[in-house]
């Protein structure tokens, strides 16, 4: 059976991204950060998001070079949506295609409830599934008590608003610290699952 891991970069005030879907700041400088971020990355046998996150990274990751395309091309993909397999019909992506790019196309669309999808999903053999979110997707899998371990990683910047994930808890959720590594450039990968 397969967890389900939500890895999230949040800013020191604990928002996902700025009122508008601002994020260039989850992408900074810090190097070591970002490699340990890869490796998490790479330890997944499925990425699962929401219809919107789909529709960003799809068009990006099939031709981009960052550290981040291998894993996130070569692992399959599973995309949260009302639309159904139309939401697979994204923009084509411009420029050579990266080894995997045709996992977004073959991504498997599920359209069901939630809670049932996903815990159909974790009934696979295997490295953990990895949610990247957005927000509203990582809010309802929260909300739903679904996330097994929460990879965050706290970036050094304060937004002042903007997007929450922990904003639909139905009550406080107790949670235990497993790991915390701190990075030169200031981030804290945080590593917590359910008290």
């Amino acid at each position: 059976m397969r967890e389900l891991i939500l890895k999230m970069s949040m800013s020191l005030d604990g928002f996902v991204a700025g009122p508008k879907g601002e994020a260039e700041w989850v992408f900074g400088a810090d190097e070591e950060a970002k490699a340990w971020a890869v490796e998490k990355v790479w330890n997944a046998s499925l990425h699962i998001m929401g219809s919107r996150s789909f529709q960003a990274m799809a068009p990006y990751w099939p031709t981009s070079t960052m550290a981040f395309a291998p894993p996130m091309n070569q692992i399959p993909k599973a995309v949260f949506s009302r639309q159904g397999p139309a939401i697979l019909k994204v923009a084509a992506p411009t420029g050579e295609l990266q080894p995997g790019a045709e996992s977004w196309a073959q991504a498997h669309v599920a359209s069901g409830d939630l809670v049932q999808e996903i815990t159909r999903l974790k009934a696979g053999d295997g490295k953990p599934i990895l949610a990247h979110g957005g927000a509203s997707f990582a809010r309802s899998l929260i909300a739903q008590n679904l996330v097994d371990e929460y990879v965050l990683t706290v970036h050094p910047i304060a937004l002042g608003q903007g997007m929450a994930i922990f904003s639909d808890l139905p009550a406080p959720r107790p949670l235990k610290l497993v790991s915390s590594r701190t990075f030169p450039g200031g981030v804290v990968a945080l590593i917590y699952r359910p008290a």
